[in-house]
């Protein structure tokens, strides 16, 4: 006997019990190990990808938790069981987070001259303050390319811009890997990590290198090389999907050749 809502439509049951499974397979678990760290039965958890339970909504969120999805994987799961989404996912130019866009800006223009750089959650850019602009615009293009995968990995000039694209290319596919596995199933992550495969492929590490403790970024200029030596801030305050999924990059100058070149283009 079917377990199934009837007043739910089986499109609706069947799309949270595909999604559910492709979320358990990006997160490399097993029915059983789901099922002990959300607390339920390994029959009830196969019936629910099989399609032949409805979860509850208490359920799902069980289940997310288990799962330890995003915040916007949680509101997918949610919909596709036919949950309304539990969590706001407001634009970034909405009138609510207003205050928030004020403290981002605030927040980049305090740490000029220095780059700043902020970034949604596949990397694209949302905002930068003057300095970042100005070292982004030759691997933007024409086409005024958002990504910074795409800007390393699809633009000719990233070669010799950057004087370390190797280590760069390979430093950003390991931390995409641990984001994409995080974000269990997100394609667009997955495309960008297909992307940095075939990067590190033409940019090899030289053999026989010993891996640097820190990964600067040194990008040539005109007048030398500026190197710079990264942090990144997240928002994990906020359930805002939106915010929650921004990360603001500060860059700072690694050597005194940096620091006072940034601080003659500032004056």
């Amino acid at each position: 006997m079917s377990l199934r809502n009837p007043a739910l439509p089986a499109a609706e049951s069947d799309a949270f019990a595909a999604l559910l499974r492709r979320f358990r397979a990006a997160r490399r678990m097993s029915q059983l190990d789901l099922a002990l760290d959300c607390d339920v039965s390994p029959r009830h958890l196969s019936f629910l990808e099989t399609g032949r339970a409805k979860p509850s909504r208490e359920m799902v969120l069980q289940i997310c938790e288990g799962l330890t999805l995003p915040l916007g994987s949680q509101n997918a799961l949610l919909k596709a069981a036919g949950y309304a989404a539990v969590f706001p996912d407001s634009p970034l130019e909405s009138e609510a987070l207003g205050p928030f866009r004020v403290v981002l800006r605030e927040m980049m223009d305090r740490h000029a001259p220095w780059p700043a750089i902020l970034c949604d959650r596949h990397w694209r850019v949302r905002g930068t303050n003057a300095t970042a602009a100005a070292l982004l615009t030759p691997l933007q293009a024409e086409a005024g390319e958002t990504s910074l995968v795409r800007m390393l990995t699809d633009n000719p000039a990233a070669e010799a811009m950057i004087a370390n694209l190797p280590e760069v290319v390979h430093e950003m596919r390991g931390r995409i890997a641990l984001e994409a596995l995080e974000a269990a199933g997100d394609l667009v992550l997955r495309d960008l990590l297909t992307a940095l495969d075939a990067a590190s492929l033409r940019h090899p590490l030289p053999g026989g290198v010993h891996r640097r403790p820190l990964v600067p970024l040194m990008i040539n200029v005109p007048r030398g090389q500026l190197s710079f030596l990264s942090t990144i801030a997240h928002f994990g305050t906020s359930e805002d999907v939106t915010i929650r999924d921004l990360r603001l990059e500060l860059l700072f100058p690694a050597d005194d050749f940096t620091r006072m070149a940034l601080k003659a283009m500032a004056s």
